[in-house]
């Protein structure tokens, strides 16, 4: 494909080491990958490129080729690969072996690969009072961790994984099919490039054991339902050293029997007598710092809001504290006795037809206004 200078192509000098020449492939893989580039000719005609120079490169015997002959030392060892020289692999091979080490699989050459852990969640249900003062948890949970026999190589003690002769080390066959070269997964190591002979009385040669693990959680202030806690390193073990997965908790807050919560603000219906609604009064409002007092004016109707100030929630997120909103629902007594009843007759016979039902005016005038638009 290419018959630009390898270590131009790279941006590395002639004497690079391989692990510069490698870091320079990542940098470039990053850039033009067509995972990240889709319909993009261009950056996948790039990334063929220095994956060709990074093949050539890399290889002890094909770079000392190179380097005496030039790319006519290096063209027939491209074989059925054809331009690109992506020596046979598909792109999702290519992604596996450069970005390994970063997604867990190591691609290390003539070595077992490195597979990063597994991450693990586990669901934490708070009340609304935890979440909003903070709290800190201890929990268990059920995970694979690195075997402490075998220190997660998988091979008994005293012993170690040997190279799989069957791919090399290189976790990898190729298969010449007429003009085509195919390269799979090593049947027999399947894809380590290691095979343990002997393994771990323990884990069984899998390097991990399933444990249950206690975590101690500390819920910052403020976290509202659907949050997440990401404890790094805390998943399942790697394999063959890799990284450990990362444990993320997922909050869930019970609801509340008097509050609801909107982002910061807190929410809550207050009932009240209509003798207090109509005449006024001070009624005691629960909050999550206490009780407190609000005033209730006279001729209060039913569904006013009442905001008290930063009696809300302060966000994970920062920023100002919540209010409280007070939603008035005026209560119609129940259970009267005879007397009762006569009473509110009585009272409601004293009224003498003056308007003191602002709204029911206003809705019979709005009824009348209906009828007589209906009339022909």
């Amino acid at each position: 494909m290419s018959k630009r200078d390898y270590y131009e192509i790279l941006g590395v000098a002639k004497g690079a080491s391989e692990a510069d020449i490698k870091k320079a492939f990542k940098r470039l893989a990053m850039k033009y990958h067509p995972d990240r580039n889709p319909d993009d000719k261009s950056a996948e005609d790039k990334f063929k490129e220095a994956k060709e120079a990074y093949e050539i490169l890399t290889d002890a015997q094909k770079r000392a080729a190179y380097d005496q002959f030039g790319h006519a030392g290096v063209d027939s060892s491209m074989g059925a690969a054809g331009p690109g020289g992506a020596g046979g692999a598909s792109f999702s091979d290519i992604f596996g072996d450069v970005f390994g080490d970063i997604f867990g699989a190591g691609g290390a050459r003539g070595g077992s690969r490195a597979y990063r852990g597994s991450d693990l969640r586990y669901n934490l249900d708070l009340s609304l009072e935890e979440a909003v003062a903070g709290t800190t948890v201890k929990i268990r949970v059920p995970t694979l961790v690195e075997c402490d026999e075998c220190h997660g190589s998988g091979a008994k003690k005293g012993t170690s994984a040997q190279t799989c002769p069957t791919c090399h080390g290189h976790g990898q066959v190729r298969m010449q099919q007429g003009f085509f070269s195919v390269q799979q997964t090593c049947p027999r190591c399947h894809g380590s490039g290691k095979i343990i002979t002997d393994p771990c009385a323990k884990c069984h040669g899998q390097g991990r054991v399933q444990e249950q693990k206690t975590l101690s959680v500390k819920v910052p202030a403020g976290v509202d339902d659907g949050d997440r806690i990401r404890l790094s390193g805390e998943g399942e073990a790697g394999l063959h050293g890799g990284p450990s997965g990362d444990l993320y908790v997922q909050i869930h807050v019970r609801k509340h029997p008097i509050f609801s919560r909107e982002e910061t603000n807190l929410s809550c219906e207050m009932p009240i007598s209509f003798v207090t609604a109509a005449v006024g009064g001070e009624l005691e409002v629960p909050t999550l710092d206490g009780r407190v007092k609000l005033k209730i004016p006279p001729e209060t109707q039913s569904g006013r809001l009442f905001r008290l100030r930063g009696k809300g929630v302060k966000s994970v997120r920062g920023g100002a504290v919540g209010d409280l909103i007070c939603r008035v629902v005026v209560e119609t007594p129940v259970n009267l006795n005879t007397q009762q009843k006569d009473l509110l007759r009585e009272f409601e016979a004293s009224l003498n037809g003056q308007k003191h039902s602002p709204k029911a005016s206003s809705w019979l005038a709005g009824v009348k206004r209906f009828f007589e638009d209906m009339k022909p």
